[in-house]
């Protein structure tokens, strides 16, 4: 399979770099698409329905083809991939039945391939990415191959879309379905964020609202050891510290703990709503602030995966969480250098909200300032 990145700050650029991509004789059947929600991604999208170019698409908190992160841009991967080798399902979730949905494209994935993978983005910030997964899993079995992210909105925090060809919404999934006999992938949803002190316990949760962790409230739990100071709603920044640098560390039975940032404070009892469920009587730490092994330990992460399973790619994905270019700022350019450097092919990435996966040594899940590398390869 040949891959070419494309990129562009607006519908023209995006045409002019499309024409240029295809001026060899190449011939794209599938378009992933990362379009800042500033441009016209209808119009994008309509460019490549046009020459028959099957379209999977998010809106994003910044994109990247290579190592340096762009804001208000496009950036777009090409594949000639076979069209007998993939399948792309778009249902909509207005009744937040994400397992329901999840279930019903995993089923027709299933008539199609026998072995299918899945590569998934959703929309709507409130959209529980860990029902998506458990899904999957329910029809195409626990050691199923799925991996994306959640749509972003330039940081706006008001509504997110996935798109496809003549399809745009913000409550939907979208899925390319991929036949694993014919096209290999592989990934790795990697954090970094170090630990910091004992195991605590969540006294009292519901969902992914926390309360208590050792009968305490958890924002003051966490403002303690942060040593974050003026803990008020009057604080504009109080959020993006707790979320970008604080996270709660949900620990696994199995696996690497998976990032639960707290979102929204409730002030009335100094609770918050994190990223995704956090059970009552689960076991949590909370996190040191980023330093550079963050970026070491992703991209380590990428090499052994490539040393072990995927030695050769023809294209890759990335979907990095939007916390981690809060916290690591211009450091972020080396992360992404690291990763695209393991196979040194085309690459195309976004900053998510969410990242789906599977954690190091465990299950699939909907993580948080993590980052998420997805290898292809057509055979």
């Amino acid at each position: 399979m040949k891959s070419k990145s494309i990129k562009g700050k607006s519908t023209e650029e995006i045409k002019t770099a499309f024409t240029e991509s295809i001026a060899d004789g190449f011939e794209p059947t599938l378009a992933i698409c990362f379009i800042s929600k500033s441009l016209d991604r209808s119009a994008i999208s309509d460019l490549f329905d046009t020459a028959g170019i099957s379209v999977f698409g998010c809106t994003t908190n910044g994109e990247f083809i290579d190592e340096e992160p762009e804001k208000g841009s496009a950036a777009i991967l090409l594949m000639d991939m076979n069209k007998d080798h993939f399948q792309i399902y778009f249902e909509e979730y207005p009744e937040k039945n994400y397992r329901e949905v999840a279930k019903g494209i995993a089923e027709k994935a299933k008539e199609k391939f026998a072995n299918p993978a899945f590569f998934i983005g959703i929309s709507d910030a409130s959209a529980d990415g860990e029902e998506v997964l458990r899904g999957i899993e329910e029809i195409a079995g626990s050691a199923v191959n799925a991996f994306g992210g959640a749509a972003g909105d330039d940081y706006s925090f008001s509504e997110t879309f996935v798109f496809t060809n003549g399809k745009d919404s913000g409550k939907a999934m979208i899925c390319i379905a991929l036949d694993e006999s014919n096209v290999q992938i592989n990934g790795i949803a990697t954090c970094g964020w170090k630990p910091l002190g004992t195991e605590k316990l969540v006294t009292k949760s519901e969902g992914n609202h926390v309360y208590t962790v050792d009968n305490l409230p958890v924002l003051d739990l966490t403002a303690k050891y942060g040593g974050i100071k003026n803990v008020t709603p009057e604080n504009d920044s109080l959020l993006i510290e707790i979320a970008a640098n604080f996270p709660l560390q949900l620990q696994r039975e199995k696996g690497d703990p998976v990032m639960r940032p707290g979102l929204v404070v409730d002030w009335s009892d100094r609770s918050y709503y994190t990223s995704g469920a956090v059970p009552q009587g689960s076991k949590v730490r909370f996190s040191l602030p980023p330093d550079f092994d963050v970026m070491e330990k992703v991209v380590k992460g990428v090499e052994n995966l490539k040393a072990t399973v995927m030695p050769e790619a023809d294209a890759v994905i990335v979907f990095s969480c939007a916390g981690r270019i809060l916290s690591l700022g211009p450091l972020m350019s080396q992360e992404l250098e690291g990763i695209k450097n393991v196979w040194n092919v085309p690459m195309v990435g976004m900053f998510s909200n969410a990242e789906l996966g599977r954690a190091t040594g465990g299950n699939l899940e909907m993580h948080n300032l993590t980052t998420c590398c997805v290898a292809l390869k057509e055979k």
